[in-house]
C-alpha cells in the first residue's frame, strides 16, 4: 500500500479532470489518471510529475465499455492498495429538446454518466473502506452538473443523467458514510472547459466559473474528516444566474 494519499482521477487529460489531478500533484499525491486516449494520458502524466505528484498511473478507459471501467478499477487498485479519493470526473454532454433527442442519445449519456460511476463505486468500495480504516478517511468527489439541480432548456438528458448522479451519490453516503467513505457531487454552471465552446459566442470563456474554482473544491473535500459528510455543492455564476447554468 503506498504511503502517500492516492487519487484516482476519470476524464483526467484535459479540462476538469486535469485541473483536479493538478491541485492534488502540487499536495505530492499519487495519481491513476485516466480517459480515452493514452497518448494525451502519457503527456499528462509526465506535467503531473513536475508539478510535485508522486507516482502516476496511466491508465486508458472508454467509459461506455463496462470491461474497461472494471479493469480501471482493478488496474488501480492493484497499483496502489489505496483510495483516498476517487474523483468521478469522466462525463459527457450531449444538447437536445425532449421533442427531437434521439434516445439513442441518451442512453449513451446515461452509460457515461450514470453507469459508468456506478460501477467504479461498486468496485472500489473494498479499498475505499480500507482506507478510511486505516488512514481516517476515504472520498468520493463526482462532477456532476447545476442541470442535475435546476432545469435548463435543451439540456433535459444531460440534467437527467446529473440529477441521477447526485442521487446516486446521496444514497451511497446513507449506506457507506459509518465506515468513513461518503461522496461529495459538485454541480457547477458552466465552466470554461471545450465542452462549453458552443456557447462561448454568447457567453465569453472569461465570464464563466473555472476549471480552478472546481479543483478548489474538489481537494478541499479531500481535507475532510470522517465525520463530516458534504452532500452536494453547487456553483453558480454571478447575477441572476443563479439558478441557471
Amino acid at each position: 500500500m503506498s504511503d502517500n494519499k492516492v487519487a484516482l482521477v476519470t476524464g483526467a487529460s484535459r479540462g476538469i479532470g486535469a485541473a483536479i489531478a493538478e491541485r492534488f500533484a502540487a499536495d505530492g499525491w499519487d495519481l491513476t489518471i485516466s480517459s480515452r486516449g493514452r497518448e494525451a494520458l502519457e503527456q499528462r502524466a509526465g506535467e503531473l510529475a513536475e508539478r510535485g505528484a508522486g507516482r502516476v498511473e496511466v491508465i486508458p478507459a472508454d467509459m461506455t465499455d463496462p470491461d474497461a471501467v472494471e479493469a480501471l478499477a482493478a488496474g488501480h487498485v492493484e497499483a496502489f492498495g489505496r483510495t483516498d479519493a476517487l474523483v468521478i470526473n469522466a462525463g459527457m454532454g450531449q444538447k437536445g429538446a425532449v421533442a427531437d433527442l434521439p434516445v439513442r442519445r441518451f442512453d449513451r449519456l446515461y452509460q457515461v454518466n450514470v453507469r459508468a460511476p456506478y460501477i467504479l463505486l461498486q468496485s472500489l468500495i473494498p479499498t475505499l473502506r480500507s482506507t478510511a480504516e486505516a488512514h481516517g478517511a476515504a472520498k468520493v468527489i463526482a462532477v456532476a452538473s447545476i442541470t442535475g439541480v435546476y432545469p435548463e432548456p435543451e439540456l433535459s438528458a444531460y440534467g437527467a443523467t446529473k440529477a441521477a448522479l447526485i442521487s446516486l451519490c446521496e444514497t451511497f453516503n446513507l449506506e457507506e458514510s459509518v465506515n468513513g467513505v461518503s461522496a461529495t457531487t459538485i454541480a457547477p454552471g458552466y465552466v470554461d472547459t471545450d465542452m462549453s465552446d458552443w456557447l462561448k459566442d454568447e457567453l465569453p470563456g472569461d465570464e464563466m466559473i473555472t476549471v480552478g474554482d472546481v479543483a478548489t473544491i474538489a481537494h478541499s473535500v479531500t481535507q475532510l474528516s470522517r465525520f463530516a459528510v458534504l452532500p452536494n455543492v453547487i456553483l453558480t455564476r454571478p447575477g441572476s444566474n443563479l439558478h441557471r447554468a
